[in-house]
């Protein structure tokens, strides 16, 4: 049986792959931050679970000993853990700022540096790094959460490079806003005294909301697809984009340059 660590594992999608992969034969390490939020996945046939903080490098140190001693071998690393946070520059909060670079980059940087050397002494391994369509798209409200995506999707490239001579890949895996409790859970910055920000909120807010209900087919693709993807790893970097929201907000940006698109959004969102 192959074995995957998952972070970010005790809710959400996270919870969601964890039980697919059980189902499929893996060996789940099931990571999150306190195992009491986990209780629906402990019992469960080829899950075990794990204490790791993506944000501290001596979590994941104290959570890899543990699970390497239970382990001879782990095939795949799924960094899922993420948040979000909806605002606009000028009333952003440090500390809303540090804690959304701290999990959704820096925590996938230090989860991936813990596990390569792991990685290397088995001679293979596969890392993906789970991203956003936000990752190559910029939308309003997002200068915070598509700039974490961007910079998971420039550092899994870069890291890609380094490891292919030691037979480990890396992939990034992006997706649209899909029916979960990740959405439910976006930090916002509080109404201003400033009316269009307040009525740019609102509508970005009710556009998102509505696309996420009608995504109900999206999150089933995701799980479907990281498993296929992880039975057959690519060699070489490669991003997957899923869902028809994805994938037409990467065409249509790849297609019809910043300029174009950047007025396609205005006139969608700010008319």
């Amino acid at each position: 049986m192959k074995s995957v660590i998952i972070t970010g594992a005790s809710g959400g999608i996270g919870k969601e792959i964890a039980l697919h992969f059980a189902n499929n034969g893996w060996n789940v390490i099931a990571t999150m931050l306190c195992l009491e939020h986990g209780k629906e996945l402990q019992g469960i046939k080829n899950i075990s679970c794990y204490v790791l903080d993506v944000t501290s490098t001596e979590s994941i140190q104290a959570a890899k000993k543990e699970i390497m001693e239970d382990f001879k071998t782990i095939d795949l690393v799924i960094n899922n853990a993420g948040v979000g946070y909806r605002s606009f520059v000028e009333l952003a909060e440090d500390e809303q700022i540090n804690n959304i670079v701290d999990i959704n980059w820096l925590g996938v940087v230090k989860v991936c540096r813990a596990f390569i050397p792991v990685f290397r002494a088995q001679k293979m391994g596969h890392f993906i790094n789970i991203s956003s369509i936000a990752g190559l798209v910029n939308l309003p409200l997002g200068s915070f959460y598509h700039s974490t995506k961007h910079a998971v999707e420039s550092f899994s490239e870069c890291m890609a490079y380094e490891l292919i001579d030691f037979n480990i890949s890396v992939s990034t895996m992006q997706f649209g806003n899909t029916p979960s409790n990740f959405q439910k859970n976006v930090v916002k910055s509080e109404c201003s005294s400033f009316g269009s920000y307040n009525v740019l909120m609102e509508k970005i807010n009710l556009i998102l909301k509505n696309k996420t209900a009608k995504n109900t087919d999206l999150k089933p693709l995701i799980i479907r697809e990281l498993l296929k993807v992880a039975e057959n790893p690519a060699k070489n970097f490669k991003r997957y984009t899923i869902g028809f929201d994805a994938n037409s907000l990467s065409m249509l940006r790849s297609k019809m340059g910043y300029r174009l698109f950047g007025r396609l959004i205005r006139q969608s969102v700010l008319k």
